[in-house]
C-alpha cells in the first residue's frame, strides 16, 4: 500500500517494484488498485501510465478513501471509489467505466496506518476500542460479536480463519471473562487470550494473540468471501493479456490464491478417454512466473514484508 504519510502513520509498500512490474502497465491501459491503502502502488502505476490511462482506486476504509481524494484530486486519470474489491464491477458501472481491464491488484490484509491507530483495534499491542472493521461506519465491530457470539461460533472462526489450536480454551475464556465485564478494548481481549495459552505452548517471539486476532480481523471484514469473489469476477473483466497480481501476508488468503490461479490455468478436468474436440487445453488464463517473496533486503528494512507472497495470472484470450 504505500509510503505516504497520512494523519501521521507511515506505511511501507510491500513488493513495490515487483507488483508493478508484474501489472505490466501500458500508457493507456485501464487499472484498478482494488485495496488503495496510502497509495504506494498506485503513485507508481501512474509513472507508468499516459494522459489517456485510466486508473480506479477502491478501499473500504473512509480515510485511505480521503486520502486519494486529496492526493489525485487534480489528476484527472484517477478515480476513486469506496467500497469492497469485490464489488469492482459496481465502480465501474458508477462512472461508466465500460472497459475491458489490463490490470487489477489486490494488496490484501491491513495496512501500517490501520495497525498503527490504536483507534481502528487491529492491533494486539497498543490499546483502543475492540473494532476491527476496514469501514467502521459499515457492519459489526469485534467488541458486539465477541460479547454476544457463542462459544462454537468464537471457537469455530478462531480455527478456521486463524488455524488456533486452542481454539476452544480461548473460546471458553472470553465467555467467562464477558459475564463478568464486557470486552471492549484490544489489550483486553489479548490478555484473556494470552492467559487461554499454557505459557509451555507459547511461541518464543510471537504474541499469543497473533493468530486470534488475525481470525477475527478476517471473519469480521468477509476477507476471503469478498477475496474468492473478487476472483470469479476479475477473469470475465480482464482484457487480452489483462493480468491479475495478488500479494497475500495469510496462509489461508495466499491458499484460494495459489489454488484458483491453478484451477482456471488447467481449465475443467475431463474424464480420461474423454472425446474433446477443438483445442484440448480449453483455459484462456494462465500463471505467470512463480510464487514471488520479498527480498532479504526488503525483509531487513521492513519486517511486515517477511509474509508476503505474490501471484499473478494473467488472461490470454
Amino acid at each position: 500500500m504505500s509510503d505516504l504519510i497520512a494523519l501521521d502513520f507511515q506505511h511501507t509498500t510491500v513488493l513495490l517494484k515487483e507488483a508493478v512490474e508484474a501489472l505490466s502497465v501500458k500508457q493507456d491501459g485501464f487499472y484498478i488498485d482494488a485495496t488503495f491503502g496510502r497509495g504506494g502502488h498506485s503513485n507508481h502505476i501512474l509513472e507508468y501510465l499516459g494522459a489517456n490511462g485510466k486508473l480506479l482506486l477502491i478501499d473500504k476504509d473512509p480515510e485511505a478513501i480521503a486520502h486519494a481524494q486529496k492526493v489525485y484530486e487534480d489528476d484527472q486519470r484517477v478515480i476513486v471509489w469506496q467500497g469492497s474489491f469485490k464489488d469492482f464491477p459496481l465502480a465501474q458501472e458508477t462512472f461508466g467505466l465500460d472497459l475491458k481491464l489490463d490490470g487489477l491488484l489486490l494488496d490484501l490484509g491491513v495496512s501500517s496506518p490501520q495497525l498503527d491507530d490504536a483507534s481502528r483495534g487491529f492491533s494486539f499491542q497498543r490499546d483502543g476500542d475492540l473494532d476491527m472493521r476496514m469501514n467502521p461506519e459499515v457492519g459489526e465491530s469485534a467488541s458486539e460479536w465477541l460479547n454476544q457470539a457463542d462459544e462454537d461460533e468464537i471457537a469455530t472462526v478462531l480455527w478456521q480463519f486463524g488455524e488456533e489450536r486452542f481454539s476452544r480454551r480461548i473460546a471458553r475464556a472470553i465467555l467467562k471473562e464477558r459475564e463478568r465485564l464486557t470486552i471492549q478494548t484490544t489489550l483486553r481481549l489479548a490478555g484473556i487470550i494470552a492467559a487461554a495459552i499454557p505459557k509451555a505452548k507459547q511461541k518464543k517471539g510471537k504474541h499469543p494473540a497473533t493468530r486470534s486476532f488475525q481470525a477475527i480481523r478476517i471473519f469480521i471484514n468477509k476477507e476471503l468471501d469478498d477475496l474468492l469473489a473478487c476472483l470469479e469476477q476479475t477473469l470475465a473483466s480482464l482484457a487480452k493479456n489483462g493480468r491479475v497480481v495478488v500479494i497475500s501476508f495469510h496462509s489461508l488468503e495466499d491458499r484460494i490464491v495459489k489454488r484458483f490461479f491453478k484451477e482456471k490455468s488447467r481449465g475443467p478436468q475431463l474424464p480420461r478417454g474423454f472425446p474433446v474436440r477443438g483445442d484440448p487445453c480449453l483455459t484462456d488464463f494462465k500463471l505467470v512466473g512463480k510464487a514471488i517473496k520479498a527480498s532479504s533486503e526488503e525483509i531487513e528494512s521492513n519486517p511486515r514484508s517477511r509474509s508476503a507472497i505474490m501471484r499473478v495470472g494473467e488472461n490470454t484470450a
